[in-house]
């Protein structure tokens, strides 16, 4: 027994020596950021403006997170290839007319991967001028001030900081009993590789991600079908902004099953035989590659949160309106916590966060969120929608203005748009804003400012828009609802509703 007791306890005595040995290794830092997409190189960067020593923290060899590496920039880089491919074919209404297209697969690839490097490149400069140290690896907390750092050669550090700000992101959501690792199936970041553009393609999923990439491969040639489970196309969204967009489906997709799941997927000699139950009918679906766009999944379980008392609901971290948790100064943004998830708002997150590690106050309201999908028309809204008022029963009056009576629009062979406000009957406030149409995304942020500022469709009819723009649509909204539209005639009785 003496025997044995002494050899457990040198083993135990050697344990501590390592562990203090490891332990005197330890780098000491005051803000560490875990993650270095738009939310934590925000974080990071704004925090050693202010003279914070910082460590950024990534698995990827560059920052720029799933947004710049495989998602947000990527994407819309592609889909604007979709744009100037269905622009060259619809310009025979012009008068113009081009040769078919001709895609060189490989150089529309490198030009894609081209841009990403560009701008990867150019945030590690940024790390270098702002003084900000960038580590890759795979980061772990394994203590409340105290974290594990698995790098890329393999070898662990270890990181002891005053400060931490979680921004690890998120990932693609599985689809139950369906697997990636099936030949032929696709997430969303293995689409955006454009390994191939397959003959014919199922995308699973009726929202952003599914129709953005719909609409990219089914431009480059593929016969797309989106299956969708809700009863229509991205739910959420106002059936009318929708509207313009749903005009082009057919010419855009071979198919749209809503009220519908996928139950199965088999290879088959074809590429996979996917079994879908659509309402009351079983389908036996032939395609040769499958995209599976059902959503993202934030990535709190991997940062051994659990163990510290940090609290996750529905698999996202519990902060404060500091975007604290539990533990003080820990703080968690962006994908991690409630809310959209959308690179915009892990940047809102991060200054936040930041300003919150300086003694600063948080906002006391959250912030208009805009909302955007890069779809052909790009369909954008701000504030409330007719759904959320009517879930609240709140009432609101919803005024339209087509873009068929504008100028901009006919010069640009896009008069399928609609520029919309829900305003308050009583106040004649700007609750909310929304926009459907060419270039939507870059014109919805007036939207967010006049819901912002809190601007009445009064006030909002006097700011002078130049002519002509699409941003006028937004004006001629307001003028609308005073029933003083100069391009669109309503009765005034159907005007004050």
């Amino acid at each position: 027994m003496a025997r044995a007791f002494a050899v457990a306890d040198a083993s135990a005595v050697g344990e501590c020596d390592y562990l203090l040995k490891e332990r005197l290794m330890d780098r000491s830092v005051q803000l560490v950021v875990l993650g270095a997409g738009p939310g934590g190189y925000a974080a990071a960067f704004l925090a050693a403006s202010r003279g914070m020593q910082t460590l950024l923290i990534d698995t990827e060899a560059e920052p720029g997170g799933v947004c710049l590496q495989r998602g947000c920039i990527p994407s819309k880089a592609l889909l604007q290839v979709a744009r100037l491919l269905r622009e060259c074919r619809e310009a025979q209404q012009m008068g113009l007319t081009f040769a078919p297209p001709q895609i060189d697969l490989p150089r529309l690839r490198a030009w894609k991967e081209e841009v990403v490097t560009r701008l990867t490149h150019g945030l590690a400069e940024q790390c270098q001028r702002r003084g900000v140290e960038f580590l890759q690896g795979q980061g772990e907390l394994c203590a409340s001030n105290r974290l594990r750092v698995q790098k890329a050669d393999g070898s662990v550090e270890w990181i002891t900081f005053a400060h931490c700000i979680l921004a690890a992101g998120s990932r693609p959501l599985a689809l139950p009993g369906i697997s990636t690792n099936i030949p032929g199936v696709w997430d969303s970041t293995q689409a955006l590789q454009l390994e191939k553009i397959p003959a014919t393609l199922l995308v699973v999923g009726g929202g952003n991600i599914g129709l953005e990439l719909g609409s990219l491969y089914a431009a480059l040639g593929s016969k797309v079908t989106i299956v969708e489970w809700s009863s229509g196309l991205l739910p959420g969204v106002d059936r009318d902004l929708l509207r313009p967009f749903a005009q082009r489906v057919p010419s855009l997709f071979a198919s749209v099953l809503t009220n519908s799941k996928v139950l199965a997927v088999e290879p088959s000699s074809a590429g996979l035989q996917v079994t879908v139950q659509s309402g009351e009918a079983t389908l036996q679906l032939a395609t040769e590659q499958m995209l599976l766009a059902t959503g993202r999944r934030a990535n709190g379980d991997l940062l051994g949160l659990s163990s510290l008392g940090i609290e996750l609901e529905q698999g996202r971290v519990v902060v404060s309106a500091e975007r604290r948790t539990a533990i003080a100064h820990i703080f968690a943004i962006g994908d991690l916590i409630a809310g959209p998830m959308l690179a915009h708002k892990a940047t809102y997150d991060a200054r936040v966060a930041v300003a919150a590690l300086f003694g600063e106050p948080p906002p006391r309201a959250e912030p208009v969120i805009p909302m955007v999908t890069y779809t052909d028309p790009e369909i954008a809204y701000a504030g409330l929608t007719e759904g959320l008022a009517k879930q609240r029963g709140l009432a609101v009056r919803a005024v339209r203005f087509p873009w068929a009576a504008s100028g901009r629009a006919q010069t640009l062979q896009r008069t399928e748009g609609v520029s919309k406000m829900l305003i308050d009957p009583q106040s004649e406030q700007i609750l909310g804003v929304g926009i459907t149409g060419v270039h939507a995304g870059e014109l919805i942020a007036q939207g967010v400012q006049a819901i912002e500022a809190g601007l009445t469709v009064r006030q909002f009819r006097h700011l002078v828009h130049p002519h002509p723009t699409l941003s006028e649509s937004l004006l001629e909204v307001a003028e609308v609802a005073l029933g003083e539209s100069v391009h669109y005639f309503v009765p005034r009785r159907e005007s004050r509703g």
